[in-house]
């Protein structure tokens, strides 16, 4: 029975960079000396791919090689329930994490790898009054909990401050925040997936180039200009901001299509029929094009006589052959007077069954800041400064995703985007999921503009953190929802995780008390963790689903749990003597063949739970027997 301990590959978040090397192994294995990698070896296999010029385009800057050691440093962190803070813990799938996005990211990639098709985040703007999060490539769990308030500052300092312009490093603190994050997001969008990103004009540039960095430049989609505002700023300093961007970048621009918008009554609306033609409504269109060939340039007869041609520099868009199968199908309209240029009648019934989506959003089509603001407050949900509407990231997962797909926001805010795909579920069908991520940043009571949030805090007796209002946010959204649709059976609840350390302690001997560290390592688990805070790790760090099915029930008097059929099973009761082995060996065993996981089970115990070695190794050899090799203990 191997022992799981701080360090082994169960306790870390996915190795990146071993993954890397492995693959490149794979297709290179003659670049790989003594198990190192062989740069010139692997320049001469890439030949003229490879770029060795000293100067090269791209965006640099003062921590970028740093921030990209950050996103392939492993977490040794974990993800601890919370049901008590959650809604329809035992049945929902959606998830509402509380943590810092970036260990957050490191955590999911075992478990949601190339799973999520659309990931939409509203990051800092990077206005000079957003906060900026540093991360600590030494110990960024205890960096998070420290600036989070959650356990005593140490003598490293820092925080979560304002990013000033007068820091000195303005656009440089961003992007270190950004990179490392992006660059973990990707692993996580599966082959036709999305990436939606919020901004305004302060670091749209420097967003695209990080983008094309670690997407590629080939898979950037477009940039949509969003109308936030209807009215112009009067105290604006130069022009009225009205918009911001949202930029779109596909995991594979081949393999990524855009869902079609629905078609509006006002839309429809444009299709008459003048000519009362059988075939319905019809909305005419241009036959010339500017893109010159001399075969199409030619004269065309009006029904009235007049002799017409295309414009100066450009032709008609069909042979002259086909023109005249077109005039015989009556598909060109030359007006009502027979005397116009030529168009060509589209009719209703034959376009396609939506509206392809366009760049520029309106404030009428999708909403603005005020009507955002409008919609929290009518949840009864104060303290969010420029939400966005619920129509806009709605219009989002609908050209983004499909009826079972995974939605990621790692910047979640008030939470808008899981808002978003219950309402989606709702009035389009559906089990599509999301996965939104909140870092608990702190409300102080004694600034003017979070007084509000602190006050709705204490009235919800809620601590005072951002989490807690998107919580509240998304709880009241599935209370209204349910209210006035109490026939409906979707998926309107979330179930709450909060980034913590790990549940495994890690060796840390105290040279003034040897033996008490001695003793304290027997039971390597930390003190005051649940089975279930140590069945969510397992989960996380096996890369199994954290809302996947888990059954439990008792045998030879102990709990034993079955999670995703059978794919892992747990005891993790705190004694196990020798009387028990050998009727929970085999009561272990039946339930796995009557399971009949599709791979290998993985059979997890608590190691300080066995009276002595004797009892553990008889375990082991009967569940070895029955053909269970793969048990652990922690």
């Amino acid at each position: 029975m191997k022992k799981i301990v701080a360090g082994s590959p169960e306790t870390r978040s996915t190795d990146i960079v071993a993954d890397n090397l492995a693959r490149l192994k794979t297709l290179f294995p003659e670049a790989f000396t003594g198990g190192k990698v062989n740069f010139d070896v692997l320049r001469q296999l890439l030949g003229d791919a490879v770029d060795a010029r000293e100067e090269k385009y791209g965006l640099t800057w003062y921590g970028k090689r740093r921030a990209r050691q950050i996103a392939l440093t492993p977490s040794t962190g974990t993800l601890r329930p919370c049901p008590e803070d959650s809604v329809d813990w035992d049945t929902t799938q959606n998830l509402m994490i509380e943590g810092d996005n970036l260990e957050v990211l490191k955590l999911m990639q075992k478990s949601y790898a190339g799973k999520i098709k659309l990931i939409y985040i509203d990051p800092p703007y990077n206005t000079g009054k957003d906060f900026v999060y540093t991360d600590d490539y030494r110990d960024n769990i205890k960096n998070y909990l420290t600036l989070t308030g959650q356990i005593v500052r140490d003598d490293r300092g820092g925080g979560l401050s304002s990013n000033r312009e007068t820091s000195g490093r303005f656009h440089t603190n961003w992007l270190n925040m950004m990179y490392p994050r992006l660059k973990l997001a990707r692993n996580l969008l599966c082959d036709s997936g999305l990436i939606a990103i919020s901004i305004d004009d302060n670091e749209v540039d420097n967003l695209r180039k990080i983008l094309s960095d670690i997407f590629g430049s080939d898979n950037f989609i477009t940039t949509i200009i969003w109308q936030k505002k209807f009215s112009p700023s009067n105290d604006a300093k130069w022009l009225s901001s009205n918009h911001d961007y949202i930029i779109l970048v596909a995991q594979s621009k081949r393999k990524w299509k855009p869902n079609l918008l629905n078609r509006s009554s006002v839309a429809n609306a444009r299709y008459k029929n003048p000519d009362a033609d059988a075939r319905g409504p019809w909305m005419s269109g241009g036959l010339d094009v500017k893109t010159y060939n001399a075969k199409y340039d030619y004269e065309i007869k009006t029904p009235s006589g007049r002799i017409v041609k295309p414009p100066a520099g450009t032709c008609w868009r069909i042979s002259k052959e086909r023109f005249q199968e077109l005039i015989k199908d009556n598909r060109i309209w030359f007006g009502k007077s027979g005397n116009n240029v030529p168009r060509i009648k589209r009719f209703l019934g034959e376009v396609k069954d939506g509206i392809t989506p366009m760049t520029i959003w309106t404030h009428e089509e999708v909403g603005h800041n005020q009507e955002a603001t409008q919609e929290i407050k009518k949840l009864g949900v104060l303290g969010f400064d420029s939400p966005k509407p619920v129509r806009l990231l709605k219009r989002l997962v609908h050209i983004a995703t499909n009826k079972n797909d995974i939605i990621l926001d790692f910047f979640a805010g008030s939470g808008t985007i899981g808002h978003s795909v219950m309402l989606q579920n709702l009035m389009h069908g559906g089990h599509r999921r999301f996965i939104i991520v909140q870092l608990p940043e702190q409300i102080d009571a004694t600034i003017p503009n979070q007084r509000n949030a602190a006050e709705f805090c204490d009235e919800i007796g809620q601590p005072h953190n951002i989490a807690e209002l998107t919580k509240e946010r998304l709880r009241r959204a599935g209370t209204k929802i349910k209210d006035e649709n109490p026939e409906y059976t979707g998926d309107l609840g979330f179930r709450v995780f909060k980034l913590d350390t790990s549940n495994i302690r890690a060796w840390d001997p105290r040279p003034d008390d040897l033996e008490g560290t001695l003793l304290a390592s027997v039971d390597h688990i930390e003190p005051g963790r649940s089975e279930q805070d140590i069945l969510y790790e397992l989960l996380l760090k096996l890369g199994l689903d954290l809302c996947v099915p888990i059954e439990a029930r008792k045998i030879a008097g102990k709990t034993v749990q079955s999670v995703s059929a059978g794919t892992l099973i747990t005891c993790l009761d705190e004694t196990i003597a020798r009387d028990d082995v050998e009727p929970l060996a085999i009561g272990i065993a039946d339930w796995q063949e009557t399971l009949d996981p599709a791979g290998e089970t993985t059979v997890v115990f608590r190691d300080s739970a066995f009276v002595d070695d004797v009892a553990k190794t008889n375990l082991a050899a009967i569940l070895e027997q029955r053909g269970l090799s793969n048990v652990r203990s922690l």
